[in-house]
């Protein structure tokens, strides 16, 4: 009977053992599809994306390197200090040590002043809209859509909510935002009613939208494609389904689509200060004029 209890604990063990290496054969599989000199991300297709990826890379770097000496320090002292056969003896106890306390101490503090200069370089260019830029896009969010306003263009896409219920077609239903390839684009940001935030991963730039307020950003797409785009900040029941999709084309594609706009009536802008929110001046003025109604 113990042979049999015995026999049968170690197959339970031999099988964890080998789900456990599955599962991690499976994780480490499905990572393949980007690289490690790209620290694992999606393939970069906008100048922000260019920066947001170095930083990344970078503190891995330095990240990993302190974790290679920290580690390397622990194994030393477990191998050295070890206790040996036959030796009884309690080795030195020792209550502090100035110098190794100071070294703790400083090395940390240093890092992470490293990591907030980059870091806040780095925010700094990824939020600056000083540069001149190609083309607006207004951007309005709203429980569960969103609407598009090609300011240039003076034409605008409204979208409204699609539930993904697995049907054929529904992904076709969703919004789409237009934008030319290699064009600088300054993405101004509202919301009619509750907080989201605006997020195309492949674009490896996210900004949230808050009620009453206008943020804006700048950014470059670098490769023609299609991406999701899609709601960051829990926002309501159909948060998850708060999607869009972006499509970089060419420039004479792109103005191909703001003429259909135009030729199916959706000329002119939507206005953006109507919502929930009272908006204070200074945010109002924010938004482009052509978008304004005024009424807020």
């Amino acid at each position: 009977m113990v042979t049999q209890v015995v026999t049968e604990t170690g197959r339970r063990r031999r099988a964890a053992r080998v789900g456990g290496v599955a599962a991690l054969a499976a994780f480490a599989l499905s990572g393949c599809a980007y690289r490690a000199s790209d620290g694992y991300l999606p393939p970069v297709v906008s100048d922000s994306g260019q920066r947001v990826s170095d930083l990344w890379i970078g503190s891995w770097i330095a990240t990993l390197a302190v974790g290679a000496i920290t580690w390397g320090l622990m194994l030393y002292a477990a191998i050295r200090f070890r206790k040996r056969k036959g030796d009884e003896t309690l080795p030195v106890q020792l209550r502090y040590n100035v110098p190794m306390e100071l070294l703790y101490t400083v090395i940390p503090v240093f890092m992470v002043a490293v990591f907030f200069y980059y870091t806040a370089r780095d925010e700094a260019a990824l939020v600056d809209t000083s540069t001149k830029k190609d083309l607006t896009v207004s951007v309005v969010a709203k429980q569960w859509s969103w609407d598009f306003n090609y300011v240039d263009s003076d034409v605008h896409e409204s979208g409204v909510h699609t539930e993904l219920d697995g049907s054929e077609g529904k992904r076709a239903q969703m919004p789409v935002l237009y934008l030319p390839v290699n064009k600088r684009v300054e993405f101004v940001l509202n919301a009619r009613d509750v907080i989201h935030s605006f997020w195309v991963p492949a674009f490896m730039m996210k900004m949230d939208i808050l009620p009453g307020k206008t943020n804006k950003f700048q950014l470059t797409p670098t490769q023609i494609g299609t991406f999701q785009g899609k709601c960051a900040e829990l926002c309501g029941a159909y948060h998850s389904q708060m999607l869009f999709m972006v499509k970089v084309v060419p420039q004479a594609e792109y103005d191909q689509e703001m003429a259909r706009l135009a030729s199916i009536g959706q000329k002119g802008l939507i206005p953006v200060d109507v919502s929930r929110e009272k908006m204070v001046q200074a945010d109002i003025d924010k938004i482009p004029a052509p978008a304004r109604t005024g009424s807020n």
